[in-house]
């Protein structure tokens, strides 16, 4: 790309890792794109859904390899059966996902902790969506997916990785009318995140087209 300034001048790109650290992703031109585990790819909304607010007992929940410099971090802080509210696993052991399922952890947690691995961005930040659980993000410099139409605030929470240790307090501070609030919000954006067997109106497919295209409008 660097042998072709024109190129790079006037590509667009869209990007899963949109790392403002490594600059190659360009804020306000490039496009962060959602990543996304469709587990029944016949039936893709199979699994949608989740528990009301009072039915989720679990404060915060995470399980999944311990790649990056993120989440061996918060297994630390975190991790084994040191806090009964804070479920946060390597890989969900055999033992406690015969009781409860991953999936089933996500629609019974009130915040679903999406940790970057080797790159900013995780495939859990849409399942959480998915299981209207409400996202906790640990990534810094992560520019997050279809930020160009959505207020992330209003249905996540962006945690700095140094506030790791204090994690449990971040959560608990924020009032339940808030998490409620947040968790409805959830609900209400869950449909730009579906991709539908044939493509459906404000859909996955449709907004990622409509970012590239306000993109490409404000480059003009």
């Amino acid at each position: 790309m660097a042998e072709h300034e024109e190129l790079a001048r006037n590509t667009l790109k869209a990007l899963c890792n949109a790392d403002l650290s490594e600059r190659i992703f360009i804020e306000g031109r490039d496009v962060s794109l959602p990543e996304t585990t469709i587990r029944a790819p016949r039936r893709p909304l199979r699994y949608l859904g989740g528990n009301r607010a009072s039915l989720r007992p679990i404060l915060a929940f995470f399980a999944g390899s311990m790649h990056g410099r993120v989440r061996p971090t918060l297994l630390k802080y975190w991790g084994g059966e040191k806090y009964e509210d804070m479920k946060i696993y390597k890989r969900l052991p055999l033992r406690v996902s015969k009781k409860m399922t991953y999936i089933q952890h996500m629609k019974s947690s009130k915040y679903c902790l999406c940790p970057m691995g080797f790159e900013v961005n995780s495939p859990r930040i849409v399942e959480a969506i998915y299981y209207e659980c409400v996202p906790v993000i640990i990534a810094d410099n992560f520019v997050l997916p279809l930020s160009e139409v959505l207020d992330w605030s209003a249905f996540s929470v962006v945690v700095a990785e140094k506030d790791i240790p204090r994690l449990k307090d971040i959560l608990l501070s924020i009032p339940m009318r808030k998490y409620v609030a947040m968790q409805n919000n959830v609900k209400m954006v869950q449909k730009h995140f579906l991709w539908n067997p044939k493509p459906i109106r404000y859909d996955l497919f449709h907004m990622i087209l409509h970012s590239i295209w306000l993109n490409k409008l404000n480059q003009i």
